[in-house]
């Protein structure tokens, strides 16, 4: 069974997708915008918990999952039953990549573990995720992304000094789990495929959402081992590099960067204060780090008594690195977005033609594309079961009835 044509980079790959909520399924979205043939499984009593997900439109349709589940072709499958096992494998056998993200140790009691997934098929590449990982003294605790932003140290380290850890206003752990995820897929792919000449066999990808956001604190394993270097909640500034912060203008706030020297020089003339950049407490990012809260107010001093406008036009001119602070009525309406048709619009039948994000990056010569929103569920479950598996209606109807599909 061959993927269905698509265009993009990843056309021909064909992907089975047995995860939910975000993690696995966002790695999955992100390979179905750039041309990979994406079937997600989900129970055929229990949709994906995403379809209930705010902000829903005036009929009641999740957008969030129109977006988490575009260019995917939905089926439902009772995993857990012995029929639904066997048309797994069989989905599995023709399949390049398999996703999952079960609890560690559901899919072995199912009969769909790496070594039944390799049995009837070799190549495929099978990625894990979950919370702790598959081994280790917690990898059968249950674990959401909240849980692994307190314990990968993000939480501790983000916020204010004079305030509890804070928590991140999306889901963070899960989003960087979904992109460490894609490039090991595609890492292990060029080793099937291509890397001195392929080795030809598949293997397994073991995703903790814990690891992809810790291993992000470049720096501070070493800085721990070495000095016992902890770092704490500074805020909106850099614990390495000063001046960064987010600063109050007259109308709201506008954000700034300048850690090297030549661009901490620009801010000082631009703000009519040149004497800084000789002043000791400033000569390098060492002591401005040491000095920033001082040197954030001779900043915001300035900016405050300016519209965000008029401060980014003066930084500007002065060539300093700054911008504006945006939600996303903001985003709709700026022009850089709009030139690189960063939001394009797409057709839905349940909800009509409505915006949605463009493939990101872009390709010169194999761009993704949106072929469609989320869809509804099991809405591919003739399409993949009559027309690729080759059922019969009578089989079919024999599956629907008997809750398999």
């Amino acid at each position: 069974m061959e993927a269905r044509e698509r265009t993009g980079p990843l056309d021909g790959l064909r992907v089975i997708d047995m995860s939910g909520m975000i993690s696995g399924a966002f790695a999955t979205t992100m390979l179905g915008d750039f041309g990979a043939d994406v079937v997600m499984v989900e129970h055929p009593e229990i949709p994906d918990s995403i379809r209930e997900w705010p902000q829903k439109a005036k009929n009641g349709e999740s957008l969030s999952w129109k977006s988490l589940g575009r260019n995917k072709r939905c089926i439902t499958l009772d995993l857990g039953s012995e029929e639904g096992r066997e048309i797994a494998l069989l989905l599995i056998k023709d399949a390049d990549v398999v996703f999952e993200n079960f609890r560690p140790g559901t899919m072995e009691r199912w009969g769909l573990g790496p070594t039944d997934v390799h049995a009837v098929n070799e190549e495929a590449i099978m990625v894990r995720l979950s919370g702790y990982g598959q081994t280790g003294p917690k990898a059968e605790k249950p674990g959401f992304g909240t849980v692994a932003e307190g314990i990968s140290g993000w939480a501790h380290a983000n916020g204010f000094p004079d305030r509890e850890p804070l928590l991140p206003p999306i889901s963070l752990a899960d989003l960087t789990a979904a992109q460490f995820a894609l490039q090991a897929t595609l890492m292990a792919i060029f080793e099937r495929d291509v890397g001195r000449g392929g080795s030809g066999e598949g293997q397994v990808i073991d995703v903790s959402l814990i690891e992809p956001l810790w291993r992000l604190r470049f720096g501070e394993v070493e800085a721990y081992d070495r000095m016992e270097y902890v770092r704490e909640r500074t805020g909106n500034r850099h614990p390495g590099a000063a001046p960064r912060n987010i600063y109050e203008t007259e109308d709201g706030y506008m954000t700034l960067s300048a850690s090297n020297q030549k661009t901490f020089e620009r801010v000082a003339r631009a703000i009519d204060k040149p004497e800084l950049i000789n002043d000791p407490r400033f000569v390098d990012n060492e002591t401005r780090v040491e000095n920033a809260k001082v040197l954030d107010q001779a900043i915001e001093d300035w900016t405050k008594q300016r519209t965000t406008d008029k401060a980014v036009e003066v930084f500007e001119a002065h060539d300093a690195i700054v911008g504006p602070v945006y939600d996303m009525a903001d985003i709709f309406e700026d022009e850089q977005y709009q030139a690189r048709d960063s939001i394009i619009e797409v057709e839905d039948p349940d909800v009509g033609s409505i915006k949605t994000f463009a493939p990101i990056p872009k390709f010169s010569r194999t761009p993704g594309e949106v072929e469609f929103l989320g869809p509804r569920h099991g809405e591919h479950n003739e399409d993949v079961y009559l027309n690729e598996l080759g059922m019969s209606n009578a089989e079919f109807a024999k599956l629907e009835e008997t809750d398999v599909i």
